[in-house]
């Protein structure tokens, strides 16, 4: 793409990729250009050693090419373009020395500041929330991920319609019937756009509801949710624990649909492991709301598993952006377990104790080795114990009905067989225990007090 921008041009590709569903971004993809990457960080903000080193793995994650990078430290933004103005010319000569398509920022832009800042750089400016935007675009596979990422690129480009057609002279100054071509088309393109929203919107509330169902009708089986930072390991840990072959890559946002597969827990028992879309850092609103249905299992399930990257230096700033989202998505309260995965990437033993310091209820793993998988299967067993009994049911060995209930619902630990009876230990979940009640030719031991029930 040449270096050269109009912003007639990107308003063109705006327009026309709001109206289908596999090219929607205001800029169309980015892949195959090269950028220099720009970052203006206010009081609290940017703390890492080198904060603009996200930013460059999402730019690799849309197969960007970073060519240079900017820092600004200020107090407060510059209103009309964000980075001070002398940075703005060092940007300037920096984008020129580079020969770079385009400028990255790692913040969020106003319509008018990206405006100002690609007629003062001659080149296209996007920032954070929509490159993450562009690569959910192109990682989208299902239907679900496709009509969600098309919401949240037309709820973000729907404020920046209105310089679409500035190019567009006017037929008058003004009075009903006078308007110019520019601002009808601009009420064309705001009406169309706005349509499309609730369409989508719509569709979206259908799945989400489907979804919900189908999670509903599980209810009978525990659910564990691996959540986090993306590129925490998920995937990876996923196949570990289930044997399964699920895409895994080394990239940001490397999958966008959750995945469930059957987890058998040794001494518990199969669980059902959901592997969710990943977060990051300022994840656009847009985007968690539009992934509802995507992440109807975390909100769901009866156990969190929370990855975390040990390895990655700003391992602290991911863990509470994750649980950042957590909340926004009102979930945060769940039972969650710390998995603090990747550890066999760590230089030394020191850094895994501070980790553990901090978070003391921790489980430390590898998923590439398989080290600490025991430890994490005891503690997964141990918190979804809190909601089960450990019982011995006696039954006539007549009753092979109410043997093969107690084998479905829980988990059958041992069985010893008289001439004419069976005795059965065996974990329930607690919300059997009134059907087993029921049960006349069944006789429970094990109950607490208030529980116990014979008959």
């Amino acid at each position: 793409m040449p270096s050269a921008f109009t912003p007639w041009e990107s308003a063109k590709e705006r327009f026309d990729a709001s109206t289908h569903s596999e090219q929607m971004t205001r800029t169309g993809s980015v892949v195959q250009e090269s950028a220099v990457l720009a970052g203006v960080y206010l009081e609290g903000q940017g703390k890492s050693v080198s904060p603009l080193d996200e930013l460059t793995a999402l730019a690799e994650a849309a197969k960007v090419q970073t060519v240079g990078r900017i820092i600004q430290r200020r107090r407060k933004p510059e209103t009309a373009t964000y980075i001070g103005k002398g940075k703005l010319a060092e940007l300037n000569e920096l984008v020129q020395s580079s020969d770079a398509d385009l400028v990255i920022f790692d913040n969020d832009l106003a319509p008018s500041q990206t405006k100002n800042l690609e007629q003062e750089l001659k080149v296209k400016v996007i920032d954070r929330t929509e490159l993450i935007l562009d690569i959910f675009a192109s990682r989208a596979k299902t239907k679900e991920a496709r009509l969600a990422v098309e919401l949240a690129q037309l709820e973000y480009s729907l404020p920046r319609l209105k310089r679409m057609w500035t190019h567009l002279e006017r037929q008058g100054v003004g009075g009903v019937g006078l308007r110019g071509p520019g601002e009808k088309q601009l009420e064309v393109d705001r009406r169309l756009a706005q349509k499309r929203i609730q369409d989508l919107k719509s569709e979206l509330n259908e799945i989400h509801n489907r979804k919900r169902r189908e999670v509903a009708a599980r209810r009978k089986s525990r659910t564990v949710s691996l959540v986090g930072y993306t590129n925490a390991g998920k995937s990876t840990l996923l196949n570990r624990l289930t044997d399964s072959d699920v895409f895994v890559k080394d990239l940001l946002f490397a999958t966008l649909d959750t995945r469930t597969r059957r987890w058998h827990l040794p001494n518990w028992g199969p669980v059902l492991l959901s592997d969710t879309v990943g977060f990051i850092r300022d994840l656009p609103h847009h985007l968690v709301a539009s992934f509802r249905a995507t992440l109807e299992e975390a909100a769901q399930a009866d156990l969190l598993l929370h990855v975390a990257d040990a390895s990655s230096p700003d391992v602290h700033q991911q863990i509470e952006s994750a649980y950042s989202v957590l909340n926004e998505l009102g979930i945060r309260e769940k039972d969650t377990l710390l998995v603090l995965n990747k550890t066999d990437a760590l230089e030394t033993a020191d850094e895994l104790n501070v980790l553990l310091e901090k978070y003391p209820n921790a489980v430390a793993v590898s998923a590439e080795n398989g080290k600490g998988i025991d430890r994490l299967t005891e503690a997964v067993s141990g918190m979804l114990s809190k909601e089960f009994l450990d019982i011995t049911v006696e039954l006539p060995v007549s009753e092979g009905r109410i043997a093969a209930m107690l084998a479905k619902e829980g988990e059958v630990l041992s069985k010893h067989y008289t001439d004419e009876s069976v005795s059965i230990h065996c974990r329930i979940p607690q919300h059997i225990l009134g059907k087993l009640q029921l049960e006349k030719n069944a006789v429970i031991h094990g109950l607490p007090p208030k529980d116990a029930k014979q008959w």
